[in-house]
């Protein structure tokens, strides 16, 4: 199992703990404007909720993994601070909701006790480093993934080059070629591949760059079919580094990766990523394969007497994997809609501890994988997961619906996506029981266009919407079909077909059902299905749901609700607000400057360079927000200065400003170079104040 002391070790911890403290202060004293607190606070996990005056806290967890002392470390969190209520996250995350903001410090430090953080699990920075949840048991892997990922969140957390993008970026690794976590749909995603040199083994990566979700799905581009593991952390610096200074700044739903790359076309990304390498801070990356032995269970056998025969058959085939290591086997857990109460979750640790490794993986799917079960305690795990009632047949199958909170919790959504979660498995449950062994059809939902419930990566989706009907407004859905992996790093985005109502979502689904069951060839699967057909046979199958002649009264009440629907959307905080007053720029400033100076004093030059480098933006951007002109990219910025300020005479320089920021990807990140060049970014910071007192001395 990867050691988790990372954080738990990092001196730099107990620093930021106090600074966080120290912001709320001063935020709460009004000394820090809402939009600079509001990008402090987003990464550092703390994102606000629909409810005002509380926050909802995501809680990092590299590849989904936690063992048995974390995961009571975070029930102890979630009932002192939240809850007592853990939401697993598709993106393999733990979120507690209802937190005070004045009590996240400490909330922060106590997890960090157990190597937990919060450091950048929101905000405008890489996100949560994911993996396939049988990373390291999985019989079709060429190798475990689980060292690379950790390797990649060790590296990139704290990052200098990965703080203050344009917006969010994310990254995955998968297992095998089944792609079993959506490597299509993430900026940078890796599928392990292995290939022999002179009768040696050699590892390397497929490659996939720019993949995203949202309002408009881009699948990534293939841009290797095979990178050795030692490049792999370069090229992402580099591609990283590329889009922290080409990427959009100022249109939030255009500031992505995937728009930078339909901009300017995938090769010219990696021809500006190949620009970078000369500046990182290592060309090649060695990333640590030994991670700490698996605590594999006592060797206990455990007796049992089966209390439901039929139950335990149904999950032995829906619940139960064999793992490549002999005489074990994974056991997955289906948690409706990702929600497991502090109560239960320190039961399942027990249990843990006595009949699984210590190595506890959250999926994709908002589900609990063990690991390391023993064939001859299959039995006893399954009555004692069954009092717990997690033992419910179906993992990961047509029944195991996946949701994000939607309008319970989040600023954004639309319409509710947890009620209708229940509603649909309720369904599936009742009336098409033998859909509990099918995992070729995915169901998931999110509560608007977004995507936190992945709804474009299913073979049935639907999204929250709304819909105007007479002079009234119904919370509505979006159904999408066709989505999901093809194999290999390779996807499909799902198809927007129709829009309801929203409780007509369970007859859609009979309906669709239905029609596939009745006119399905023979092993035909669903999505080979929705292709032979098209999306107009399905948006005519059902055009009858959409009717809104038919509507009745109950079509105006929410999911959950009693009361009439009503459309409440607040700001959303997915990323962080750009800050654009002169005063907090060059205030930032100075801050970069002093990071610069620490981390030349600590050897680590090449951080040093980029947070000079940061210093020299900050500073251009306040003189140019000064002079009114609008800015936008990093890269913008300094064309900008060159051309408006310099070119014009309004400043004066002996060089261009984008011949002495550019210095930056045409030295190796040695000492000489991050001393003198953090002593020109300040230089260029004085400047910059005292050309903007002499403005606001003229005004």
């Amino acid at each position: 199992m990867q050691s988790f002391r990372t954080e738990l070790e990092n001196p730099i911890v107990e620093k930021e703990i106090i600074a966080l403290e120290r912001n709320i202060r001063l935020f709460q004293d009004g000394k820090i404007d809402n939009d600079k607190f509001r990008s402090l606070r987003l990464a550092r996990g703390i994102y606000g909720q629909r409810q005002p005056g509380v926050q909802m806290v995501r809680i990092k967890l590299p590849h989904g993994q936690v063992n048995v002392n974390q995961l009571g470390r975070i029930c102890d969190v979630s009932d002192s601070y939240a809850t007592g209520n853990l939401h697993i996250t598709t993106r393999q995350d733990i979120q507690i909701h209802f937190v005070s903001l004045a009590r996240t410090p400490q909330l922060w430090a106590e997890l960090a006790q157990d190597g937990i953080t919060l450091r950048e699990a929101c905000g405008n920075t890489v996100r949560n480093i994911t993996a396939s949840p049988m990373a390291g048991i999985d019989p079709d892997e060429p190798f475990d993934v689980t060292p690379y990922a950790q390797g990649f969140f060790e590296y990139l957390v704290r990052n200098p080059i990965c703080q203050e993008m344009g917006r969010k970026f994310k990254i995955t690794f998968s297992s095998s070629s089944k792609d079993t976590s959506f490597v299509y749909a993430n900026d940078i995603g890796f599928i392990p591949k292995v290939k022999i040199e002179n009768g040696q083994e050699v590892r390397g990566f497929k490659v996939f760059v720019g993949g995203s979700l949202g309002a408009q799905p881009y699948i990534a581009n293939l841009v290797s079919e095979f990178m050795h593991e030692d490049l792999i952390i370069p090229f992402a610096e580099s591609i990283i580094r590329v889009f922290d200074r080409y990427g959009e700044r100022t249109k939030r739903n255009k500031a992505r990766l995937k728009y930078l790359i339909q901009d300017i076309g995938i090769e010219e990304l990696l021809r500006l990523a190949e620009g970078e390498r000369l500046a990182l801070k290592s060309k090649v990356y060695k990333i640590n394969r030994e991670t700490a032995p698996v605590k594999l269970p006592p060797e206990t056998i455990y007796e049992a007497q089966c209390s439901d025969p039929l139950k335990y058959e149904l999950w032995l085939k829906t619940n139960v994997f064999a793992q490549k290591q002999e005489g074990y086997h994974a056991i997955g857990l289906k948690i409706q809609n990702g929600d497991i109460k502090t109560p239960i979750a320190r039961k399942l640790g027990n249990l843990v501890r006595h009949v699984a490794a210590d190595d506890i993986r959250f999926t994709h799917s908002q589900g609990i994988l063990l690991k390391y079960v023993r064939t001859e305690n299959l039995l006893y795990v399954f009555e004692e997961l069954n009092k717990l009632g997690l033992a419910n047949p179906g993992f990961e199958s047509v029944a195991d619906v996946t949701s994000c909170p939607g309008t319970d919790t989040c600023n954004l959504g639309i319409s509710n996506s947890t009620g209708i979660t229940r509603e649909l498995e309720r369904v599936i449950l009742e009336e098409y029981p033998d859909l509990i062994y099918n995992r070729d059809i995915t169901i998931k939902i999110s509560g608007c266009i977004n995507a936190c419930g992945q709804h474009a990566l299913a073979s049935i989706g639907f999204h929250g919407s709304s819909m105007k009907i007479g002079k009234m407004i119904a919370p509505a859905l979006q159904v999408l079909l066709g989505g999901g992996s093809t194999g290999d790093g390779h996807g499909v985005a799902a198809d927007k077909v129709i829009k309801l109502p929203s409780k007509r979502g369970p007859h859609a689904l009979r309906t669709i059902l239905d029609d596939y069951q009745a006119n399905a060839y023979e092993n035909e699967l669903f999505n080979q299905y929705y292709q032979r057909q098209g999306k107009i046979y399905f948006y005519d199958l059902l055009t009858p749901l959409a009717n809104q002649e038919t509507v009745t009264a109950d079509d105006f009440i929410d999911w959950g609700h009693t009361e009439a629907y009503k459309p409440e959307i607040g700001v959303g905080e997915c990323a962080g607000v750009m800050i654009d007053l002169i005063a907090t720029l060059l205030y930032d400033a100075e801050d970069k400057l002093t990071n610069a100076k620490e981390s030349l004093e600590a050897g680590d030059y090449a951080d040093s360079i980029y947070y000079s480098y940061a210093a020299f933006i900050h500073c251009a951007k306040a003189i140019l927000t000064a002079e009114g002109i609008k800015t936008n990219t990093q890269a913008g910025i300094i064309k900008d200065y060159d051309e408006q300020l310099i070119a014009t005479g309004k400043i004066s320089s002996p060089v261009s400003f984008s011949k002495m920021v550019y210095q930056i990807n045409e030295n190796e990140p040695s000492k000489e170079f991050a001393t003198y060049y953090l002593e020109q970014a300040g230089l260029f910071k004085k400047q910059a104040v005292e050309y903007r007192q002499a403005q606001l001395a003229v005004s």
